[in-house]
């Protein structure tokens, strides 16, 4: 499985929907953004409201998959560098105090050490099961793991927590619960190095 494209500092406009418009489709359904942004009707667009700042982050990259049926954004965060600091929960109505709620339990577990941190990847239901989500993590992982770098991330439902264990993660500490929400795992993945060949 490859990854047909790849960016991260140049944007296309074409690419940023495409990121956009798979991470929304994708996360419908998950747990953690149905409790966020209870109004089906309204979830899309908020959602897509969410994922803009990542993909404006100064350390994001963003990958396509397949087709464009799948996504990630990963960001290189420095020592005590904090993913969140662009959002404004107070644009989001209603579910600003869910995510200011989610930020408060999530925050003080995230590593302050530098990290790859993997804030979300996603593919489209028609693609589930397909590989698209096992190639995007080795295509990262395995330059991560050249430059030495741990992978953190917060698995938002058993099915993904499942796949990141596959993948070299563990659990780093307790699951996280938000309080009247969703359960998380926070998972910490160390730099692995392949044997040298004799």
């Amino acid at each position: 499985m490859t990854l047909d494209t790849a960016y991260a500092s140049v944007w296309r406009a074409e690419d940023e929907r495409a990121v956009l418009d798979v991470l929304t489709e994708a996360f419908m359904n998950d747990p953690v953004v149905r409790w966020l942004f209870p109004s089906a009707g309204d979830r899309g667009r908020l959602q897509r409201h969410y994922y803009r700042p990542l993909l404006a982050h100064p350390a994001a990259e963003a990958y396509l998959a397949g087709d464009r049926e799948g996504a990630a954004v990963w960001l290189t965060l420095a020592a005590g560098e904090r993913a969140s600091g662009t959002f404004e929960p107070g644009a989001f109505g209603e579910s600003g105090a869910r995510l200011r709620a989610l930020g408060a339990v999530l925050e003080p577990r995230h590593p302050r050490e530098p990290h790859l941190y993997l804030p979300c990847v996603g593919v489209l239901g028609g693609r589930r099961g397909a590989g698209l989500g096992s190639a995007m993590l080795r295509h990262r992982l395995r330059r991560a793991d050249a430059d030495g770098l741990p992978a953190y991330l917060e698995a938002s439902s058993e099915r993904s927590r499942a796949l990141y264990l596959r993948h070299g993660f563990e659990e780093h500490g307790e699951p996280v619960r938000v309080p009247g929400g969703p359960t998380l795992w926070p998972m910490w993945r160390q730099p692995t190095q392949e044997k040298e060949m004799s």
